[in-house]
């Protein structure tokens, strides 16, 4: 697994909770940030998985 993978989905959790926290407070800075964060964890992640499936293509 690479981690870009992991820090990824940290990022992603990250993200969700910070937005979670703008919508409770009414807070459209946190909510914007959080999503923001919680898209480039996905983006990582994907990158993450594209790394992974050229290594397993190359090792076969």
């Amino acid at each position: 697994m690479d981690r870009n993978r992991v820090e990824g989905a940290a990022k992603q959790f990250k993200g969700s909770v910070k937005e979670a926290i703008g919508r409770l407070t009414g807070n459209r800075t946190t909510q914007v940030k959080g999503a923001a964060e919680k898209l480039a964890g996905k983006v990582q992640s994907k990158v993450g998985e594209a790394a992974d499936a050229v290594r397993n293509r190359v090792r076969r």
